[in-house]
């Protein structure tokens, strides 16, 4: 009975706490008010903070794009440059890669077969002139895997410094809030409450600018894997065309 009492008394009491609390803060909790509040250090945070999230939407964007298009056109080119190069037809298998230039499979198959080419069509197919096509694959796949991971690169930085960042802006603000106590002689809510608004906004800011960048940068990485091995199949394919073409000829 007795602690029934004291906890019915409590009680009474937390509306009248709270609203004491909040009046002694007195922070505002929508943007413009906690941006208001921040010292100068953290709204450069802030700011380091935006521009990386920025950069990372822009990366994420342009390699969607980019892989959407590489796929779409190689999804057409494949059926047909097979059915060209069935036909013994590579000047039109190279026009038929010519005209889907953002296909990653195009870009390899056209250095393969513009180098076999380059060696001539005579009615024998010498070895050099396969191990030289050989080489050509294998530097076009180089370089489109490379402009496959253009921009993956600064995604995977600002997945793993952006916490960091946040975790300075942490710093600040925590210190922010010990100046003010220093300052104002009160350890009352009211006297942190700046400090700490800062330190948790900056943070969180920091977690929302990391987990999406890493997220991505995980999805693009396994996407330029599987071009790779579509890449490695094409090139064999078209490895396996030449020697059975020069075997037919002999």
């Amino acid at each position: 009975m007795f602690l029934a009492n004291i906890a019915t008394h409590a009680l009474s009491h937390v509306p009248t706490v709270a609203t004491w609390v909040f009046q002694e803060a007195q922070v505002g909790w929508d943007p413009v008010s906690l941006w208001r509040q921040m010292g100068i250090l953290a709204k450069i945070v802030v700011v380091i903070l935006f521009i990386m999230s920025g950069w990372s939407i822009g990366v994420m964007i342009d390699r969607a794009m980019a892989f959407s298009a590489a796929r779409k056109q190689s999804r057409a080119f494949a059926p047909a440059v097979a059915g060209a190069l069935r036909e013994g037809k590579i000047d039109e298998a190279i026009k038929v890669a010519e005209r889907n230039k953002k296909s990653h499979l195009a870009k390899v198959v056209t250095a393969g077969l513009q180098e076999f080419k380059a060696h001539g069509d005579s009615s024998d197919i010498p070895g050099e002139q396969i191990e030289a096509s050989k080489r050509a694959l294998e530097r076009a796949e180089a370089i489109v895997h490379a402009e496959l991971k253009r921009g993956l690169g600064g995604l995977a930085t600002i997945g793993s410094t952006a916490p960091f960042v946040g975790l300075f802006g942490t710093v600040v603000g925590i210190l922010n809030a010990f100046k003010e106590i220093s300052t104002q002689k009160a350890t009352g809510l009211g006297a942190v409450a700046g400090g700490i608004s800062e330190a948790l906004v900056t943070t969180a800011i920091g977690l929302f600018v990391a987990i999406p960048a890493v997220m991505m940068f995980n999805y693009f990485t396994g996407k330029v894997e599987a071009f790779d091995v579509e890449m490695d199949n094409s090139s064999s394919e078209l490895i396996d065309y030449f020697l059975k073409r020069r075997s037919v000829r002999r």
